[in-house]
């Protein structure tokens, strides 16, 4: 039986850790994993032979940091061999019935904007893994330890688009429930389910039972099998060998239990044996099995948030579209992209739970400009977008590089439409907004445009695209041309909900085009049509008058428990300031264009506010304090990093206005502190978000870069006397080069502190490996290093 034949429907195991086994055969610190596939051929076909034998019935190729960036000479050779040994390992323990999976791990690096990977550059590394493991006959696709939505979108696609094989995956979480880019359980969801992988999970970073809560909210969430492949606990240093605290016994235990929580493939990683999964499937193969259920949730997603269509009725931004908008059009023109990310914000400020954005002018590239602004946006808040555009090379662009679920506005009922649409929803994922029109037009009726609906309905299903992810447009009309319209517009929505149990959206100012006074029609029309079930509202969230609506009707309808909403909102404001939202013209102040990661106003208001004010000052009084502010928001999980570096990169921006005005003033820094990526690591992106972050805290930052022996950062910290070296490592086998650079700075420079992290490591781990500090981000390290230099 295929592998997709067996998924889903019976228990399936995988296998364990790799790096832990090979550094006990041997492998030394920072020697590469993958290398062994060449030199050491039989230690690796009996590492997998061993999996086979215990009876995992999916084992995986050693070929985690297999890539073009790591192995630009010898890829291909790499991977063939590493396929070629599981399959005989597959052989030698007659495991015929079982599989082999093209295992892919994580590039290391962090993908533009935030970092300096482009996403098509991580695509075509995937690929290329991708296309070798095909042609030599792997089973699957299993893409694991990723700890980036964007990176884990660029591997699926990857995948996808260069073999019709099964493609699982597994997501690294913190004990938090995050992502190391912000993403949670619901927003990676969403985006995998959208991309249509076969199966998701979780896997590394924690034990069993510290991913209890992920796993469980993975049940609740998630329609797909869910695999689970956690650590064996959490890991520790003994005589300079990293061990875990969990065994075989105690591990198997806690799988029992995660078993019947209703998930369908099991697993280990780091510290795992063929011990622990021989006992793992003896506790669990007779336990019953759950399938999957379909949960039916229409979810819109961006890297960290998640926006469920089927509730309370979702605020959609209307002000990122040039139509009805001079100073937008002049912006698209312009190339002015800080005015459109400043609507964006104003609207996020308004209560906006997703932003429509059409830059659609006839003389602009508009695939490029969508590219643009969906990539600038989303590198500055985290709400989701919709990709509104007829243009579909654009519509692509946007889905393609949409970090997340996008909404898409808009497929017809026409057949054309359909044709054009439903392909790139199925690939790319989304919930797509269902105009009810056809060839023949508008329907002036409610029973046309609801004939139109089921239509929509009938042929998304016929390319996998489920009711749930289409939401129809009743499509509001103005009344000054036809005083019925709102009727007909009304009782769409009502049969659209009661007849069909599906989910609807307007574009609700449309209603009162060409008349005076439109926002007492747009207001009074919107709560009409809150009343009759509208879903999803395409209005302009910075209209006072049509966000009291709506906070009104949430009170009123009893979906604002104890009127907590509305009391927010205006429980400190008299009735004289409840007038027009302040809006994206509002001047913002030097910290605010920092805090929001605005680069270029940050540039112009440093400018501005140095006419004024001395530079140290300003510095003191605004720079530090909007760093502080945001990187107090990062430790309570209210910013993400990708606002995080925003602010840190506009931040930068500021510094160096500051520093051109005191040019030939002597100017103080903190201190030196060395970053490098420990020997046998090619994975820069932790020390990458700490050294931006250090160096806007007013620290001299000497990057030794990744895959660094301990004698050069020794001998640096000797030479250039460096009080603070930060070190970090994201593969358990490479913990050990860690410890070895510590041990040596011990003995060579003990007066230097150490400060450690990646995705490995924990606070005992930290200490028992002689560190001075484990830091669980990057702030932790700015925090630390205040303290070393105070």
């Amino acid at each position: 039986m295929s592998f997709l034949d067996r998924l889903g429907r019976e228990w399936l195991f995988f296998d364990g850790g790799t790096g832990t086994i090979l550094q006990e055969n041997g492998l030394k610190a920072g020697e590469l994993p993958e290398i062994w596939n060449l030199t050491h051929p039989e230690d690796i076909i009996a590492l997998h032979q061993g999996y086979f034998e215990a009876g995992s019935d999916v084992v995986v190729t050693n070929t985690f940091g297999a890539n073009a960036l790591k192995y630009p000479d010898n890829l291909r050779e790499i991977v063939e061999a590493a396929i070629a040994h599981a399959k005989e390992a597959r052989r030698r323990a007659g495991r015929e019935d079982a599989y082999v999976a093209l295992d892919l791990g994580p590039t290391g690096k962090l993908l533009q904007p935030m970092g300096d990977l482009p996403f098509e550059k991580a695509v075509e590394l995937f690929g290329e893994v991708v296309r070798i493991g095909a042609s030599a006959g792997v089973d699957l696709v299993m893409i694991e330890t990723m700890s980036d939505s964007y990176e884990a979108k660029a591997a699926v696609l990857a995948a996808k688009e260069n073999c019709d094989l099964p493609v699982c995956i597994t997501m690294i979480f913190d004990d938090k429930g995050k992502l190391l880019t912000g993403g949670t359980v619901d927003s990676t969801v969403a985006l995998l389910e959208g991309l249509r992988v076969d199966a998701l999970g979780v896997n590394c970073g924690l034990g069993p039972e510290q991913m209890v809560p992920i796993i469980r909210r993975l049940t609740e969430v998630c329609s797909l099998p869910i695999i689970v492949n956690p650590n064996a606990g959490l890991p520790r240093s003994e005589g300079g060998r990293t061990v875990f605290d969990v065994d075989a016994d105690k591990f198997a235990a806690l799988m029992a239990q995660i078993a019947e929580m209703g998930v369908h493939v099991l697993g280990g990683c780091c510290g795992t044996t063929p011990a622990h999964i021989r006992q793992m499937i003896a506790a669990c193969a007779d336990k019953p099995f759950q399938p999957p259920v379909r949960k039916h949730r229409a979810v819109v997603s961006s890297f960290s948030q998640a926006v469920e269509i089927g509730g309370r009725t979702v605020i959609i931004g209307e002000r990122i579209n040039p139509t009805g908008k001079s100073k937008f059009k002049a912006a698209l023109r312009e190339d002015n992209i800080e005015y459109i990310l400043s609507e964006g914000l104003a609207q996020e400020d308004s209560g906006a739970h997703i932003l429509d954005v059409n830059v659609g002018l006839p003389e602009i590239d508009e695939p490029v400009m969508m590219e643009r602004v969906v990539t600038r946006l989303q590198s500055v808040l985290a709400l989701p977008l919709q990709i509104d555009t007829s243009n579909m090379a654009a519509m692509e662009r946007g889905m393609r590089l949409y970090n997340g679920k996008p909404m898409v506005n808009s497929v017809s009922g026409k057949r054309e439409s359909m044709e054009a649409v439903f392909p790139l929803v199925r690939k790319y994922g989304g919930v797509v907004v269902g105009l009810a029109l056809d060839e023949d037009g508008i329907p002036e009726t409610a029973e046309g445009r609801v004939a139109i609906a089921k239509r929509i309905y009938e042929t998304a299903a016929q390319y996998g695209i489920p009711r749930e992810d289409i939401v129809i447009d009743g499509l509001a009309m103005t009344i000054s041309s036809d005083s019925r319209s709102a009727l007909v517009t009304l009782e769409t929505l009502r049969r659209i909900r009661d007849e069909l149990h599906g989910s609807t959206i307007l574009g609700v100012s449309n209603i009162s085009f060409g008349l005076p006074q439109r926002e007492i029609i747009n207001a009074n029309f919107f709560t009409m049509a809150l009343q009759n079930g509208l879903s999803c509202a395409i209005i302009n969230p910075n209209a006072e008058a049509m966000m009291r609506a709506y906070r009104a009707f949430l009170a009123l309808s009893a979906q604002d428990e104890q009127c907590a909403g509305f009391i927010a909102a205006y429980g400190n404001q008299p009735p004289a300031a409840m007038t027009q939202s302040a809006g994206q013209d509002s001047a913002m102040t030097l910290a605010e264009c920092i805090e929001r990661g605005l680069r270029e106003r940050a540039t112009e208001a440093t400018a501005a506010a140095l006419r004024e004010t001395e530079p140290l000052a300003l510095v003191n009084s605004e720079l530090i304090p909007a760093l502080d502010r945001v990187g107090k928001g990062f430790e309570a999980g209210t910013l993400f990093l990708p606002q995080l570096l925003m602010s840190a990169e506009a931040a930068k921006a500021a510094f160096e206005v500051v520093k051109d005005a005191m040019r030939g003033v002597p100017q103080e820094q903190k201190g030196k502190i060395i970053l490098a990526t420990v020997k046998g690591d090619i994975h820069d992106i932790g020390k990458n978000i700490v050294k931006v972050l250090l160096e806007n805290y007013g620290y001299q930052v000497l990057d030794l870069g990744k895959d660094v022996a301990p004698e050069v950062i020794v001998d640096t910290a000797i030479e250039q006397q460096v009080r603070l070296v930060g070190l970090s490592a994201l593969m358990t086998t490479t913990v050990v080069s860690m410890e070895d650079t510590i041990r040596l700075l011990r003995e060579k420079k003990p007066d230097t502190k150490v400060v450690v992290g990646g995705a490995v490591l924990t606070k005992d781990y930290a200490e028992s490996i002689g560190a001075d500090r484990y830091a669980r981000d990057a702030m932790a390290t700015v925090h630390y290093a205040d303290e070393v230099f105070a």
